[in-house]
C-alpha cells in the first residue's frame, strides 16, 4: 500500500526546487501541471492552480539527531527555529517553511 499526499500551489517551480534541491526529493513522476516527488518513500505533489494549500504539514522522519542536524543546515533560512527535543512526542525536531509558507518538520523518533 502507498498514498501520495498533493497540495495546490501558485508557486511550483519554486516549491519543487526547494524539496528536490534543498530537501532532496527526487521526481517520481512529472505530470501536465503536478510535480509528484518522493523522498525516502513518502510521495507527495504540488499542482500548478490558482490558489495555494498551506496548510497540514509535510514531516520527513530521519533516522538520528545528526541527520536532523544536517538538514537544518541544509535548509538554512527556511528553518524557523533550531532543531530541539520535544518531550511531549519524545522527538528531535524543527520546523521549517517552504516557498508556500507551508510548515515543513523534520524529526527523529528517540524511542
Amino acid at each position: 500500500m502507498s498514498g501520495i499526499v498533493f497540495f495546490a500551489t501558485e508557486n511550483r517551480d519554486a516549491v519543487v526546487d526547494f524539496y528536490r534541491k534543498t530537501v532532496g526529493a527526487e521526481v517520481w513522476l512529472e505530470q501536465p501541471d503536478c510535480t509528484i516527488l518522493e523522498y525516502d518513500g513518502f510521495r507527495f505533489g504540488f499542482c500548478a492552480r490558482d490558489h495555494t494549500d498551506d496548510c497540514g504539514i509535510l514531516t520527513f522522519v530521519f533516522d538520528s539527531r545528526e541527520a536532523v542536524d544536517a538538514m537544518h543546515e541544509r535548509v538554512g533560512d527556511a528553518a524557523v527555529e533550531d532543531p530541539h527535543g520535544n518531550e511531549t512526542y519524545d522527538i528531535y525536531q524543527f520546523f521549517a517553511e517552504d516557498p508556500d509558507g507551508r510548515t515543513t518538520e523534520f524529526q527523529v523518533f528517540e524511542d
